[in-house]
């Protein structure tokens, strides 16, 4: 299917479905001993992993939005639950930490946390731009948390608290420097700083410090001139390091993303309409810095060990992915021998052990982090939610069922306080909110956003006749800042109802609003917009439920009810093809794999639906899999996987073994539980199918990627 018709067939089957509350959400977790990557497949960036005893803790990132510094429970490693932020708003008096007076943090927040537990309580590290180094300790990871201001020019740090006591911070890009900090968090002790890897050895920043086996390892990455993940030791916290890299392109198949663009000497502001934005240009082969980079490693409690890496996944923003490593000669690599440093996306989960106790692969069942669609009815938001900024507590509520947002003056949706935010999910979703426009006044605009850079939104105002009509009439408006227009239509609400709607391919960096005046019959408004990521305020897209009034004064209220998200590629049951017959298409070639009479496995001419074309999948329990040729054949890789191993038997117990990568919808890869590489075809010199294959390429085009479709 092209890229056109998906999105369409996506827009059509959004338009027509009734959201339903509890609609299933994406987890990594397969429920047959298997996850696919990313853990999450919304926005959590720079992670860091602790482990206490048998429970795992990710702290990450969380800009400007509130409450902040995010952290996550598992016991698996795969299956999370958001169960702390560290606070519920900026305690900073600056009019910029909420939004007022023109002043704004997008971008200047906090961010890269640490978290660490010692001396019998949780610490959390991180940097607020303008303040210095931030810490938060609890005794309880639930909290309360009690805030230090250490000030200080410390950030994007890694923290230890060695074996004596003392606790060092490992800070900067390029030249790395290690500083002591005092034990009761009151600030850096002066005179400690010092250089520990000096400029000239590739080393990055976003740093993490183990002390492992009485050895010091830092793990940190690099973006010049791409991304990296490195690993730096020494029998010394002082140093000298040796460094080497520990993965490397590893993308899963996704490229760079569009990045947002302002021309240069532009005097900017990130709320101002009339900004001429622009998208940059798509490199589908380019790295770029969007492959598995910052984030931690934790031992698993059988002893093994993983990498918790971020990855760029287009205008979701940054997100995490579970890495198997290997330690190699005294190195932390990821991935196994015969492919170190690229992981598999779909991989067994930690723990493993290939039986099934009570019904479940180990003691977790699978489920979400958040609850993502929230009816209102409660006493508090849903975890999932942050607000935009700090927001103006006596400004909003929760009544009978129903979030009320009191209108406050704002030019447009980027300085609207008290905008209710939660991150987009992907790769595919579609958001819908009930809006209640009875309580609005002259001036006042309320909807369903994007806050992103540009921004969007759907919403509705009063029209200019109502005024002069002395009743309320309403104008429908989509505004999208990447363009600076409004498309706006005359609207009846008798009822003063109107559900809004957001579709998003965000795969493929694409969204479309949508409105209803029944809550089951939707038509679009606007564009289908494209969408980015973008490095002005560090965050992917971002639903907003918003009210702000155009003409500079308290307005009236909008009051929104049952917020829900549909997720069509949530259930991942149907990906791959058991029991059917189908056929390979290599997706660097589209043309279908053909078992060549020769006894090697090829590829033909792209219309060839002939029997040696049909496979079907002989099903080796927890996503492992042989295929046999319809003809009889089993596919047997001999030797070192190189061109033309890879062939045939008649006996399926010599049939190879693979593991299923899941890449979504009918995209997959196989991977050999022998030699952990992929079979593949290259596209370009003729050579017929291989076993030794690193991974894709970040187009999904190098010939490794391959899709399925079934047999009519």
């Amino acid at each position: 299917m092209n890229h056109s018709l998906l999105t369409s067939t996506l827009l059509a089957t959004a338009l027509l479905f009734s959201p339903v509350a509890g609609a299933q959400s994406w987890t990594a977790d397969n429920g047959n001993g298997t996850f696919t990557n990313p853990l999450f497949y919304d926005e959590f960036s720079d992670p860091d992993i602790l482990r206490v005893g048998d429970d795992y803790y990710l702290a990450g990132t969380t800009m400007h939005a509130v409450p902040g510094l995010v952290i996550l429970h598992s016991r698996d490693l795969v299956n999370w639950e958001n169960i702390s932020y560290c606070f519920d708003r900026f305690d900073f008096p600056e009019d910029r930490f909420s939004l007022k007076n023109h002043e704004e943090i997008y971008g200047q927040g906090i961010w890269a946390p640490c978290i660490r537990y010692a001396n019998g309580q949780f610490y959390v590290y991180s940097n607020v731009n303008g303040k210095g180094l931030q810490c938060y300790t609890s005794k309880d990871i639930r909290g309360p948390w009690v805030h230090h201001n250490m000030q200080g020019n410390i950030y994007d740090l890694g923290v230890l608290f060695d074996d004596d006591g003392k606790v060092y911070a490992i800070h900067g890009y390029g030249t790395v420097k290690c500083t002591e900090l005092k034990p009761d968090m009151s600030g850096p002790i002066e005179g400690t700083e010092r250089v520990i890897i000096p400029e000239g050895n590739g080393v990055g920043e976003g740093h993490h410090m183990y002390k492992i086996d009485g050895m010091y390892y830092l793990i940190s990455t690099d973006y010049r001139p791409n991304g990296r993940t490195l690993c730096s030791r020494s029998k010394s916290i002082w140093g000298p390091y040796e460094t080497r890299v520990i993965t490397a392109d590893e993308t899963y198949g996704y490229h760079a993303a569009s990045l947002t663009q302002v021309p240069r000497g532009t005097k900017y502001r990130i709320g101002e309409d009339g900004t001429k934005f622009g998208l940059g240009p798509v490199d589908k082969d380019a790295t770029a810095c969007t492959n598995a980079h910052q984030g931690g490693i934790v031992q698993y409690k059988d002893g093994s060990w993983w990498a918790l890496f971020m990855m760029d996944f287009h205008s979701i923003g940054r997100t995490v992915c579970l890495m198997p490593m290997t330690w190699k000669d005294g190195w932390p690599m990821v991935g196994f021998e015969g492919n170190l440093g690229r992981a598999p996306r779909t991989w067994f989960k930690p723990g493993f052990s290939g039986k099934e106790v009570n019904g479940a692969w180990n003691e977790v069942t699978p489920h979400a982090p958040y609850d993502r669609s929230e009816s209102f009815d409660g006493k508090q938001l849903g975890r999932i939610w942050q607000w935009n900024h700090n927001p103006e507590e006596k400004m909003w509520s929760l009544k009978k069922g129903k979030l009320r947002l009191q209108s406050q003056p704002a030019e447009q949706l980027m300085w609207a306080r008290n905008t209710l935010t939660q991150r987009v999910i992907g790769p595919k979703s579609v958001a819908t909110v009930e809006l209640n426009v009875k309580g609005m006044k002259d001036g006042d605009v309320c909807g369903l956003g994007n806050i992103n850079v540009p921004c969007s939104w759907i919403g509705v105002s009063l029209s200019p006749a109502s005024s002069r009509k002395g009743k309320s009439e309403y104008l429908l408006r989509c505004f999208e800042q990447l363009t600076n227009d409004t498309v706006s239509m005359n609207v009846s609400l008798p009822e003063g109802k109107i559900w809004l709607r957001m579709v998003g391919d965000y795969d493929n960096d694409q969204a479309q609003y949508a409105y209803s005046a029944d809550g089951k019959t939707f038509q679009t408004l606007g564009r289908m917009m494209p969408l980015s990521y973008q490095l002005i305020s560090f965050q992917g897209s971002r639903h907003a439920l918003f009210a702000f009034n155009t003409k500079g004064k308290q307005g009236g209220y909008a009051e929104f009810d049952n917020f829900t998200v549909e997720e069509p590629c949530a259930d991942r049951s149907q990906n791959i093809p058991y029991g059917k017959t189908f056929r390979i298409i290599n997706k660097a070639t589209n043309r279908p794999a053909v078992c060549d009479p020769h006894g090697l496995l090829y590829d033909t001419r792209a219309n060839d639906n002939s029997p040696r074309t049909q496979f079907t999948i002989i099903d080796k329990g927890n996503g492992r899999v042989a295929l046999k040729c319809v003809d009889g054949r089993y596919i047997k890789v001999y030797g070192e996987g190189l061109p033309g191993d890879v062939r045939f038997t008649q006996d399926e117990k010599e049939a190879e073994v693979f593991l299923w990568q899941d890449y979504l919808g009918h995209d997959f890869m196989l991977y050999s539980l022998r030699n952990h590489r992929y079979i593949g075809k290259s596209p370009t010199t003729g050579s017929p199918y291989s076993m030794d294959f690193a991974g894709p390429d970040p187009a999904r085009r190098n010939g490794s990627v391959l899709q399925w479709e079934e047999c009519k």
